[in-house]
């Protein structure tokens, strides 16, 4: 058995001082105050120094790490997560690509979730290619457009589904598309337990709603590429945004950068104060892309800035690690250690049906990170194993 003393317990929904806690098996097998615990000799003790010891961090939303892509090397991109505290990861695909791309980068990364170094891989996000097609095409280097969107219809979803059902947790959908319903109930047949997000979408709210029974939960990077809004004289209309703000069985994503440039400050304690740390999820959405300097910005390095067909400046995801984003979401709203932990871990945790961890509790997985006050993690523990 594994004691963890000296730690300062991040609980759900508390914190317990000077605490110690067990692992045995690989599960957290019990913790509590170290004046009134006692400590079962034999034990291996690993000291926490007064460190916050919470549930190792769930990033569902992420392409890249350690300098590539999942697509890519889905092993070497878990490193750079895991050394920053994120034991679970979803890997994202790019939103574009040909079927037979798709289909190499689900063998991929489950091939990759059957070795040791990718074990924190816990399935795939599809964001794409089930989007609006108004959010659907990117300009490469030339300037040409690449498309990156199918159709909802069986000739295009079948053998996404036959490669990769049992593996992908949430597909990402654009409500507003025809035929969109019959693809989210081959995916459902597929997979019962699979999550739906609203995803690069003009959808209307009642449209977000009409597909919420078949599972759709969650506002992909909530406020970013997220609908347009229909503006009558002196009105003002509704979009995706409000029809996750509204719903409260839909969770929000955010990328809370450093600057705030992603989600401003004041929408993300806005959202906040809307949601509650109940239904926010923090995601890093780590990209790769050849970022452009963008004058004043010098000190945002934790964004890739690109350019747009049309010449305007763009932000493509992030260079976030999920420590640094619940750093940034603790300095842009207020938010304390605790709900850092509930938007970092448990929210996204449940969201997904990750639900044999996320949170401190007997039973559950013992992966667990040992943070300062600014989330800078000192160690991290994986399945009951210290690995850093």
């Amino acid at each position: 058995m594994l004691a963890i003393i000296n730690a300062e317990l991040v609980m759900r929904d508390h914190l317990i001082p000077e605490a110690v806690l067990f692992v045995e098996d690989g599960k957290i097998a019990g913790f509590g105050q170290m004046r009134t615990t006692p400590i079962p000799e034999g034990c291996e003790i690993v000291d926490a120094h007064g460190a916050y010891v919470g549930p190792g961090l769930v990033d569902i939303h992420c392409h890249s790490g350690t300098g590539v892509r999942f697509i890519h090397d889905p092993e070497t991109a878990t490193k750079e997560h895991l050394e920053n505290g994120t034991t679970s990861i979803l890997a994202t695909p790019s939103t574009r690509g040909t079927q037979t791309e798709y289909l190499e980068q689900i063998d991929r990364i489950r091939k990759a979730m059957a070795a040791p170094e990718g074990s924190i891989i816990a399935g795939i996000y599809m964001e794409g290619p089930f989007i609006n097609p108004g959010y659907g095409s990117m300009s490469n280097a030339k300037g040409v457009d690449v498309p990156r969107v199918f159709d909802p219809v069986p000739e295009d979803f079948e053998p996404l589904l036959k490669a990769g059902a049992d593996i992908i947790r949430v597909w990402g959908t654009a409500p507003e598309r025809e035929n969109m319903e019959v693809f989210v109930k081959a995916a459902k047949a597929a997979n019962p337990n699979v999550r739906f997000a609203v995803t690069h979408s003009e959808a209307t709210p009642q449209q977000i709603e009409a597909l919420m029974p078949y599972g759709l939960c969650i506002g992909t990077h909530h406020t970013n590429a997220t609908g347009t809004i229909v503006n009558y004289p002196e009105c003002r209309g509704v979009c995706v945004d409000e029809g996750v703000n509204y719903n409260q069985d839909i969770y929000a994503e955010l990328i809370s950068d450093s600057a705030g440039i992603h989600v401003n400050p004041y929408m993300q304690r806005l959202v906040r104060r809307i949601k509650g740390d109940d239904r926010i999820i923090l995601i890093s959405d780590q990209t790769i892309h050849d970022s452009i300097e963008v004058p004043g910005l010098a000190h945002v390095t934790d964004l890739n800035f690109t350019y747009r067909k049309d010449g305007r400046i763009d932000i493509s995801g992030s260079k976030l690690t999920l420590n640094a984003a619940c750093r940034n979401y603790m300095k842009h709203t207020g938010a304390s250690i605790v709900d850092a932990f509930k938007v970092g871990s448990y929210n996204p945790a449940k969201a997904v049906g990750l639900n044999d961890r996320g949170e401190i509790r007997v039973g559950l997985r013992a992966d667990l990170i040992f943070v300062d006050i600014k989330m800078n993690v000192k160690s991290v523990v994986l399945g009951g194993k210290v690995v850093k």
